[in-house]
């Protein structure tokens, strides 16, 4: 090997440590809200850990597409809710083929040792995300961030890059049709 060539190897392995020094503090830095987004997005489910490492799998192999004209948290936010949304899709999918092919299946009775609280809590928490489920994506994820998450409208409007009269008026739509789904649902 050449002079030349052990300056450009060795040059070029400073920039994969460099690069993986960056991601470890992003990861590190970031992966308790991302955790938090995924957890709100997806509303009750076991594998938020999965979707969480996806995430950051995501970020890791477009990290040559972030531009810097938002913050990495913003970044990070719209992996995170297009990984949920792919997750969603799939298992919308997944149910209508488990629903059209489930006399086939065996019943399997699950027992359930909880306390009437928790239970409650479950079912209360289900029935929202059930609802949450069915208005359309941009309401559903404004109300999500903005009301059980906490942020601020303008919080909102960065992580989702749009206006933030346009979140206002995404969450005055979505609370209405979120209250309109709830009470279809109490309808007998």
């Amino acid at each position: 090997m050449t002079r030349l060539e052990v300056a450009s190897a060795t040059a070029m392995a400073c920039r994969r440590d460099a690069i993986d020094a960056v991601l470890d503090r992003i990861y590190e830095r970031h992966v308790a809200d991302v955790d938090r987004w995924v957890r709100r997005l997806t509303g009750p489910c076991d594998d938020v850990e999965d979707l969480v490492h996806e995430v950051f799998l995501v970020a890791v192999r477009r990290r040559g597409s972030f531009r810097g004209e938002a913050s990495v948290k913003t970044w990070l936010f719209r992996i995170a809710h297009n990984v949920v949304r792919g997750r969603r899709r799939s298992e919308r999918v997944r149910r209508w083929l488990f629903a059209r092919h489930a006399e086939k299946l065996p019943a399997e009775r699950v027992a359930i040792v909880t306390p009437l609280e928790e239970i409650e809590q479950r079912e209360q928490s289900a029935r929202l995300y059930a609802a949450l489920d069915r208005i359309p994506d941009d309401y559903r994820v404004a109300l999500i961030l903005y009301e059980i998450e906490g942020l601020s409208g303008e919080q909102v409007a960065e992580l989702l890059g749009a206006p933030l009269g346009t979140i206002w008026v995404r969450l005055h739509r979505g609370r209405a049709r979120l209250l309109c789904e709830l009470s279809r649902e109490e309808e007998p």
